[in-house]
């Protein structure tokens, strides 16, 4: 009699529900915990001497990932300490903050002043410029993945070895400055009071928004911006005739405007009022670099315009 082995059956399979469940606990099981790094560098926080006193040995690469930690836990005693000791040309810090944080500021602001005070360069010292525009979210993003690396937006390593005895470089503020209303924000109020009191300081900015602000509070924002770092401007005013020609030697001096935008300037000039606009139109003489120029209602340039232009 011949004998036939029995086939194996194979186990029934699971049902969509089952699967979606096993792979559902499968990928809970297998997030990653915290990283070792995150976790030291959250335990080095809680002593704050310990924390600044490490600072002057603590390794270029490791300064960004400690510097986050420290952000999100508002050690701002030690974020003031880390922008003084900042191993690298450029700190982004705008990118972490989604909308302006007073304290936070306050302690980058006083990281600042501490340098500015010194006529003799920290051993570490690179920072050349402090970012708080809403920019750089990319560095800190690559920084709080799996591998620290130097990302290049931090500009060149600082070499320890001995002080270097040279002329400090004026320090650099990047903004964005949005002026709206009678009133300014706190931050802002703050960093331009700050900023007054600091002939080493460089406060410059890439995109001006001009709402409705009084016209004098302008002039006084405006007179410590460099104002050929200036790369965009909108005005959204209602501006009569007579203040567009106080704005017009402001404007001038915007060298280096790609991108220039006037909007609601709706005005008819008698001929008291047209050396106003001659004042406004002589100003692109200066603006070498503009590319894009719109302008909503531009009425009161009849006469002129083709001179303006040309």
């Amino acid at each position: 009699m011949d004998v036939f082995p029995c086939p194996m059956q194979s186990p029934a399979p699971r049902n969509a529900h089952e699967t979606d469940s096993f792979q559902s606990r499968f990928r809970v099981s297998i997030e990653a915990p915290p990283r070792l790094l995150e976790l030291a560098g959250k335990s080095l926080l809680k002593d704050k001497a310990l924390a600044i006193a490490a600072l002057e040995y603590l390794p270029s690469e490791l300064f960004p990932p400690l510097f986050m930690v420290a952000f999100a836990g508002r050690y701002n005693k030690t974020l003031k300490a880390m922008v003084c000791a900042w191993p690298f040309a450029h700190l982004p810090l705008g990118g972490l903050m989604q909308t302006p944080h007073q304290a936070i500021l306050q302690a980058a602001i006083s990281g600042l002043g501490v340098l500015l005070a010194q006529k003799v360069r920290p051993r570490r010292w690179k920072l050349q410029v402090l970012d708080l525009r809403n920019t750089g979210q990319n560095f800190w993003r690559v920084l709080s993945g799996a591998r620290a690396h130097v990302y290049p937006l931090m500009g060149p390593v600082a070499k320890d070895g001995v002080r270097m005895r040279q002329p400090l470089a004026p320090l650099v503020v990047s903004i964005d400055l949005c002026l709206r209303g009678r009133t300014q924000d706190e931050c802002l109020t703050y960093l331009l009071r700050w900023a007054t009191q600091r002939s080493s300081l460089h406060l410059c900015c890439k995109k001006l928004k001009i709402f409705t602000m009084a016209i004098q509070n302008i002039k006084k924002v405006l007179n410590m911006v460099q104002l050929d770092s200036i790369l965009e401007v909108e005005v959204n005013c209602t501006w009569k005739l007579s203040t567009l020609g106080m704005f017009a030697p402001y404007l001038g001096q915007m060298s280096n405007v790609r991108r220039l935008v006037c909007s609601h300037i709706h005005a008819t000039p008698s001929k008291e009022e047209k050396q106003h606009v001659t004042q406004f139109t002589s100003q692109f003489l200066q603006l070498h670099h503009l590319q894009k120029l719109s302008m909503d209602s531009p009425s009161f340039l009849e006469g002129c315009l083709d001179q303006m232009l040309r």
